[in-house]
């Protein structure tokens, strides 16, 4: 095991220096405070607490901070790894300032819904733990806001083959994972599930209407709707009720109507596209079209072989084959014997008359012409 560890601290290094300033100063902020934490009470100062964060209290700072506030060393690499993923995998594609967007975005809406959440949980219940023994912090936010930007962009990419699972599938997984870690009692609250549903929740909605590109803003993609998250047996349930809560959110402008948007002005036929599709679907299909061309020239390779030495020798006997001559050739002549008399012998050989047990008449070897009597 302590092999492997100089090799893995190499190869973190190495992802690390190759990311930009914002996925750095997120990890420096990360380990600085779960330093902190062990002299103060980090989660309590910087943590979302339910009864702090509405007024009379008001702590809205605990907002920006809950999603760098870890207390375990297994949360610091899993914060820092995610990070570290979303700069490798989605930087490149949005710029380090939309990262740094949709980051704030996340952590934000996930602390300011789970706090929401608890408060209404206290006005069913009347208990004040749900108030002020609960800390919202840690990377379970922003996970499942980056989960979901990776269905967005990358969604076909197999996780695991056997038994295969894509990444468009990743958020449902880790959110029935959590679910199960809760009820098995390995988690000590529901925060971490709470704030991961909402992170998710909140980082869809944010790409689906919100975020701006060269094309718009959002992305209307039938492959990016709510109820793709879901399996396919209650996609059709959850597609009606997910218009329905879409229809009324229009209605009191919260988000916008999908509207499809015609290049009639376009040198070819007119295109119709959808508002959001252009980055994110046009770099999903270029993955597509990369892996099935790299699986293609694996096949032709596998297929193309040099020849065996099998296939050498049948070539040698169709050669011989075809030099040998369809028909007998005459008999070889002895040496020191005439012409003449090599082809009496032949002819006395073909033409021999019927055998019998009475005397034979040979006959000539000498075909003699007569001239034909001339007719007068």
């Amino acid at each position: 095991m302590n092999r492997y560890l100089p090799v893995a601290r190499q190869h973190f290094l190495a992802a690390l220096a190759s990311t930009s300033v914002v996925v750095k100063s997120i990890s420096a902020v990360v380990v600085l405070i779960y330093l902190l934490s062990w002299a103060v009470d980090a989660p309590y100062a910087l943590g979302v607490t339910p009864g702090y964060l509405f007024p009379p209290n008001f702590w809205v700072w605990t907002l920006v901070t809950h999603g760098v506030v870890e207390q375990h060393a297994w949360g610091v690499a899993a914060n820092v790894g995610t990070v570290m993923a979303c700069g490798r995998l989605l930087e490149p594609l949005w710029g380090a300032l939309e990262l740094l967007i949709f980051f704030a975005v996340v952590n934000v809406s996930a602390g300011l819904l789970a706090g929401l959440s608890y408060l209404l949980t206290y006005v069913a219940t009347f208990d004040l733990d749900y108030l002020f023994a609960v800390r919202v912090h840690g990377a379970a936010g922003f996970l499942g806001g980056v989960l979901v930007a990776l269905k967005q962009t990358a969604g076909d990419t197999t996780v695991l083959r056997v038994p295969q699972v894509r990444l468009k599938a990743a958020p449902a997984l880790v959110l029935l994972l959590l679910a199960l870690l809760r009820l098995s009692g390995m988690l000590d609250t529901s925060a971490d599930l709470a704030a991961y549903s909402y992170g998710a929740l909140s980082g869809w909605v944010y790409l689906r209407f919100y975020q701006r590109h060269s094309r718009g803003r959002g992305d209307m993609s039938d492959h990016f709707a709510f109820a793709s998250f879901f399996p396919e047996a209650l996609q059709p349930a959850v597609g009606l009720l997910a218009g329905l809560v879409h229809a009324a959110l229009v209605k009191v402008k919260v988000c916008r109507k999908m509207v499809k948007r015609y290049d009639v002005g376009a040198p070819s036929s007119i295109t119709i596209s959808l508002p959001g599709t252009d980055p994110q679907d046009a770099e999903r299909r270029r993955q597509l079209a990369l892996k099935a061309l790299n699986e293609r020239l694996k096949r032709v390779e596998d297929t193309s072989a040099w020849p065996s030495m099998d296939d050498d020798e049948e070539d040698e006997d169709e050669v011989r084959t075809d030099a040998q001559p369809l028909l007998p050739g005459p008999p070889a002549v002895p040496v020191g014997t005439s012409p003449s008399s090599a082809s009496s012998s032949s002819v006395s050989h073909s033409g021999g008359g019927p055998s019998g047990g009475g005397a034979q008449h040979p006959e000539s070897s000498i075909i003699s012409f007569e001239d034909a009597p001339s007719r007068s």
